[in-house]
């Protein structure tokens, strides 16, 4: 079994749609918390996200750190958007990391596309 668990709630994204995601834990021994960071090819533009866990972030981030102190259960929640209009159909790359004293302990990877 892994020690990460990462699901979203659709793969095929479009603007300013709600993206949901939920990230659970299951490593066994000590871990800092979970990173996402989301890569959109073709493009320069970012992932804003907006909430984790139903704590709003107050400025816009681009990648995102969920301390474990705030994870119930080894498990984060979070929403997200791209605001952006496409002009072609982009791939994102989400990759969600278990973070150990600033090393990768394990991650997981989910490819989506983003179009109209």
């Amino acid at each position: 079994m892994k020690d990460i668990d990462f699901k979203l709630n659709s793969t095929d994204i479009h603007p300013n749609t709600e993206i949901k995601g939920v990230i659970s834990v299951s490593y066994p021994g000590r871990y800092d918390g979970v990173v996402i960071n989301t890569q959109i090819s073709d493009s320069n533009e970012h992932i804003i996200y907006k909430s984790y866990n139903g704590k709003n972030i107050s400025q816009n981030v681009s990648r995102l750190f969920i301390n474990k102190d705030v994870m119930p259960d080894n498990t984060a929640e979070f929403t997200a958007l791209i605001q952006f209009e496409p002009k072609q159909e982009h791939e994102i790359k989400f990759r969600a990391s278990i973070i150990e004293q600033h090393k990768e302990i394990e991650s997981q990877i989910i490819f989506a596309k983003y179009s109209v």
